[in-house]
This record gives structure tokens, C-alpha cells and sequence, in this order.
């Protein structure tokens, strides 16, 4: 069944379109953290959020069993009271701290703000209560990442998208376009963010290699939304194992072998893999050298190959303007 959301403006300035429930909530499901697939059968799973007031616990919440007793001693370790109820995450919040978020987001909030410069500004104050304590959070899996600032986001946004241009997500399974995702750039943001049904009909009949067909998906949004300045395409299953793969040089190997398509290659993704596969080469040199004595003298050459190769990627690419790596970060989130 589609959901037929039209153009339904979500804020003054962005456009939510076509999805089906089915697209969406694969789409959505991409962004779930996961573990190995031994470990999945048993991990943690949801979160546990505590309520307390003056030293006592008032309330007690699992994301997936629902409410519980608000029983035993606090305050204690949040990694104590994750593991006492099997939950992969743990958050506490002094009572009336939501309220004083609200408050302190409604006195700043600006007529003129869009969507990113509130989610921005939301991101902030989470990050000034964690800091006053009236917030905490275990794991502290993004500790020490700044957060971002408005000049941040627009000049990594600028690197890999320039205004008038859109960003896309196709991922295929079995021959078939198994969900996609579009954000046009407009301004500082995005002004549509558009799933793949009135993409299918300009896509005309596929051929069942998505090493193929991936060109039509492109060439359907730069006919219906905008010339494409950074599109990223693959199998489902072969995306979701990239995006919490740790090992230096996954998504370099991945592009050269074609496990992955990424077309347009703006210059700074293009920078940071290239950067990925060297880091990976090196890590090799790095244990070769380690291993033989005689080889121990290209040590220094290696920390001076990564600290240059570093800096290279760095004057020009994403990771640069933000003051971290996003994908990185991203991996941190989704792996468990």
C-alpha cells in the first residue's frame, strides 16, 4: 500500500514524498544498530531510562518491555542498571529535565531557523544538560565528538553537495530496487526528502544487475528532483555489513571491486577513500615492520605517510570541516 504523502510539507521548508510504508520502514530499519550476526541472538536489546528527584528513583522505563517498578537503591552505575535489565543502553534525567529542554529550545528557537539549525540547536542543549548533569548517558559511545555548529554542517554540506543538488541512497536486492532515498539540497538544508515510488515509473524496465540499473535510479532523479552531485549504491546486505565494518580500508576495497557504487564521487569522498585504502596499506606496512628487524626502520617513514596522507584528506574533505569523522560516528552508533 503507498502512503500517499504528496508533497505534505513537514516543516516550512521540506518536503516528505514518496514512500510506501513497505520503503520506509526498510529504510528506517537500515539505521538500526546490530551486531554480529553470532551475537544478535543474544545481545541487549532497547534502552533503560531512569526518572529520579533529590537522591530516589521515581521512574523506571524499558523501550521494549514498557514500564517498570521503581524498586532498589540510587543512585547506581547506569552500565549496572543496563546489565540488571538487559538493556543495551541506559539514560537517567533529573524530573522536570524534558521540561527544562523544551524551555530552553522555545527561548532560543528563532522564526528564521530551518530544519537543520533546529535540530542543531536541539542537539546542543542535550549537549549543555549532559555536561550540567542534569542529563546522563551510558554508554558515552560519541564522547569526545564535538557538536557540530551551524558553519560546520554547511561546509561539510557544501563538500559533498552543493545547493541545488541531491544526495541518494539506492539499495538493490534480488534484481529488484529494494528502497532508496533522495535529499535535495536547497539554502543551508534540505528541502525534499523523497523514497523511491515516483522514482520507479522513470526507471522503465530493469535488468536485474543493479551494477547496471543503478545508472537509471541516478538518472530518474536528476529528471524528477535535481542533478546528482553524490549517489551511493548496493546490495542491501553488503551496505548493511559496510556500515559497521571497523577495518581499515572496507569501503575503499568494497568501491574498487564494485561491492559498492559510488556515482557522482564528489572530491572529498573521493579524498577519504582514497585516504582509507592507504590507511589500510599502511596498517600493513605498519605489521610487517613490527614483525622484522630490519624493516624497523621504515617506522618512521609510516608515521610520516599517515600524518601527511592525514592532513592531505583532511584541508579538503568532510571530516575537516566537522572536526570529526561522521562515518565513523555513524559506525559507532549502528554497531553493537
Amino acid at each position: 500500500m503507498q502512503i500517499d504523502y504528496g508533497r505534505r510539507v513537514l516543516t516550512s521548508d521540506v518536503h516528505f514524498e514518496g514512500w510506501t510504508t513497505e520503503t520506509w520502514t526498510r529504510f528506517v530499519e537500515l539505521w538500526k544498530p546490530r551486531a554480529t550476526p553470532v551475537r544478535e541472538l543474544t545481545r541487549p536489546r532497547g534502552g533503560i531510562i531512569a526518572i529520579h528527584d533529590r537522591g530516589r528513583l521515581r521512574k523506571l522505563f524499558h523501550t521494549k518491555t514498557g514500564r517498570l517498578g521503581p524498586h532498589g537503591a540510587w543512585p547506581v552505575p547506569l552500565s549496572e542498571l543496563a546489565m540488571t535489565h538487559h538493556a543495551s543502553w541506559a539514560l537517567s534525567a533529573e524530573m522536570g529535565a524534558l521540561e527544562e529542554l523544551m524551555e530552553r529550545f522555545g527561548a532560543r528557537l528563532e522564526r528564521s531557523h530551518d530544519l537543520t539549525a533546529q535540530s542543531l540547536l536541539l542537539i546542543t542543549i542535550v549537549h549543555e544538560m549532559l555536561q550540567e548533569g542534569l542529563v546522563e548517558r551510558w554508554p558515552m559511545r560519541l564522547q569526545g565528538v564535538p557538536p557540530p555548529t551551524a558553519p560546520m554542517v554547511r561546509h561539510a554540506l557544501d563538500a559533498i553537495c552543493p545547493d541545488g543538488f541531491a544526495i541518494v541512497l539506492g539499495l538493490f536486492h534480488n534484481g529488484e530496487l529494494w528502497t532508496a532515498g533522495t535529499l535535495r539540497r536547497q539554502g543551508t538544508g534540505f528541502d525534499v526528502f523523497a523514497g523511491p515510488e515516483e522514482l520507479r515509473p522513470r526507471m522503465g524496465v530493469l535488468s536485474g544487475d543493479w551494477r547496471r540499473d543503478y545508472r537509471h535510479l541516478g538518472r530518474a532523479v536528476e529528471e524528477h528532483y535535481a542533478p546528482v552531485a553524490l549517489g551511493c549504491f548496493a546490495e542491501v546486505n553488503r551496505f548493511r555489513e559496510l556500515s559497521i565494518d571497523p577495518r581499515a580500508g572496507a569501503w575503499s576495497r568494497a568501491a574498487v571491486v564494485r561491492d559498492v557504487v559510488i556515482s557522482p564521487m564528489p572530491m572529498a569522498v573521493r579524498l577519504a577513500l582514497g585516504a582509507d585504502g592507504a590507511r589500510f596499506a599502511i596498517e600493513g606496512i605498519r605489521a610487517i615492520v613490527g614483525q622484522s628487524e630490519s624493516f624497523r626502520r621504515l617506522e618512521p617513514w609510516a608515521e610520516n605517510m599517515r600524518k601527511r596522507l592525514g592532513d592531505a584528506a583532511g584541508h579538503r574533505g568532510v571530516s575537516h570541516a566537522l572536526g570529526f569523522d561522521p562515518v565513523a560516528a555513524l559506525r559507532t552508533l549502528l554497531r553493537r
